[in-house]
């Protein structure tokens, strides 16, 4: 008899234990869940929309207007770049403060050389460059190339985009620095100008100096560790 009930109690103890434990399996997976939950969301909110031709246009207008930075340094091994952005090519402007606010140029390269003409930055071989520009947007700048800027030497332009297009609009990613002594007046009407070099043209003619391969690469690479945002 005191068998059987020592029996009985073990057993009911024993299910206990694994009904706790159940339900504490339970609890734990919901956390879980829950946590699994809130990170994703997390990782799929965006702060600003993905961009396209279709609202590009809208979005640097409201996003000039409440940044009006103006200054920005792009950050080399050569030295530093400083760069003025001009006010009336607002939509060109404010692409700019807003990919190097969000470290796209970071780790960049000038990936196109010129001797005695430009040096062009903002594109890289790597694969992280294709998924940055994923996450920002696909789209194109229109010209504006009637504010009275010139392709002066020290002068900031966007290259036409690489997909062949009549209206000659800009690569938003893109951007080349005209080194050339007397300029090169032959690109005005074609490309937008849209800032100069205030500081570093010590630095630009350095970079434009540095060997190439046939296809106007640099054969070391020249990167852009980042471009900051300047007073």
């Amino acid at each position: 008899m005191r068998i059987l009930l020592f029996f009985c109690v073990c057993l009911i103890i024993s299910c206990e234990g694994k009904q706790t434990s159940k339900q504490n399996t339970k609890v734990t997976n919901s956390k879980v869940e829950t946590k699994t939950e809130a990170s994703r969301k997390q990782k799929d909110e965006r702060e600003y929309p993905r961009l396209t031709d279709d609202n590009a246009m809208d979005f640097f207008r409201e996003y000039g207007n409440n940044h009006k930075q103006d200054k920005v340094r792009i950050v080399t091994d050569f030295g530093n770049i400083d760069i003025l952005l001009y006010d009336k090519t607002i939509f060109h402007r404010a692409n700019f403060i807003f990919l190097a606010e969000q470290k796209y140029y970071d780790f960049t390269q000038f990936y196109r050389v010129v001797p005695n003409f430009i040096i062009q930055g903002g594109s890289s071989d790597g694969m992280n460059i294709a998924k940055r520009r994923k996450k920002i947007g696909r789209y194109l700048l229109p010209p504006d190339t009637k504010r009275g800027y010139t392709h002066k030497r020290g002068a900031v332009s966007m290259p036409s985009s690489e997909i062949e297009n009549p209206y000659k609009l800009a690569s938003p990613y893109q951007f080349f620095i005209v080194n050339r002594k007397g300029g090169a007046p032959f690109l005005d009407g074609d490309y937008t100008v849209f800032g100069e070099v205030i500081s570093g043209m010590d630095v630009v003619d350095k970079i434009n100096a540095v060997e190439t391969d046939e296809g106007e690469w640099p054969v070391k690479s020249v990167y852009i560790k980042t471009v900051e945002i300047i007073k």
